[in-house]
């Protein structure tokens, strides 16, 4: 697991407030670009946990919704957590034809745990940024006796190698630490890794895995403003973050005729919670 505290040490180094303000400056970018979740894999999910029609879940950071839109289209009650305001005003603006959806801005660590039970928690790229203290005891608090966690991940669109390398001498010379080419395997190892930790936990049992490759075609401008979502990136210096993606739009623009094509893993875990 040490690559994996790695990749996210940033995360677990900030403090409540930062984390309310992370996505602050791109929220509106990553209501936009971020990749969707493929419906086979929410029916799945609806299968597996075996949700009914009247099931109550809570979201832990909604984010702009992406997720939401999802299970609310089934006529799932929702009760969601974003701490994020500016992502809050997204969801709430997505879900805002479904009247059994309620956003609350505010983080999990924060949420205070009543009398009420929910059939699921739901956390869709958004787990790791819990603090490890608290996610895995405070779901299962939250969750009914024989009820499920469920975890989906989508990783980072990732094009071509053959235009990553084009890309790579420019993040070499700009941003060495954003350097980073994550192949399908890659990206589905980090995430099935993932999944060990909450059985680790002892909270939750009877895990299943599944995951799907997903293509997705972006714009020049949208590629660029995925990236700018992503917390490597969110990172950088002003300067240095304004200086790369001007140089990454120069070598696009140069050697990409049309959209540029990309592919990502979608995945979930779901985990039982232990009796």
């Amino acid at each position: 697991m040490k690559k994996f505290e790695e990749q996210f040490k940033h995360i677990y180094s900030q403090d409540l407030s930062e984390k309310k303000t992370w996505y602050s400056s791109v929220a509106e970018a990553y209501n936009k670009t971020r990749p969707r979740y493929p419906k086979q894999l929410i029916n799945r999910i609806v299968e597996l946990a075996k949700l009914t029609p009247n099931a109550k879940i809570l979201e832990l950071g909604c984010g702009p919704g992406i997720a939401t839109v999802e299970f609310a289209k089934l006529g799932f009650s929702i009760v969601s957590l974003e701490p994020s305001p500016e992502s809050c005003e997204f969801a709430r603006e997505n879900c805002a034809q479904y009247p059994n959806v309620e956003i609350q801005n505010i983080t999990f660590e924060e949420w205070e745990l009543g009398t009420n039970k929910f059939d699921a928690v739901i956390a869709a790229t958004a787990f790791h940024w819990i603090s490890p203290e608290i996610r895995c005891s405070k779901s299962a608090q939250a969750l009914k006796d024989n009820s499920s966690l469920i975890l989906l991940s989508n990783k980072e669109p990732q094009p071509s190698y053959e235009i990553y390398q084009l890309l790579s001498e420019v993040y070499q010379k700009q941003a060495p630490s954003v350097t980073r080419y994550e192949d399908p395997e890659i990206q589905e190892k980090t995430i099935r890794e993932f999944g060990g930790r909450i059985i680790d936990s002892s909270y939750f049992q009877s895990l299943f895995y599944e995951y799907l490759r997903c293509e997705v075609n972006y714009s020049i401008d949208d590629y660029l403003a995925m990236l700018s979502t992503l917390s490597p990136f969110i990172a950088l210096e002003s300067q240095q973050r304004s200086s790369l993606f001007t140089a990454l739009k120069e070598v696009l623009e140069q050697n990409c005729e049309g959209d540029i094509q990309t592919s990502y893993i979608s995945a979930f875990h779901i985990a039982r919670k232990a009796i």
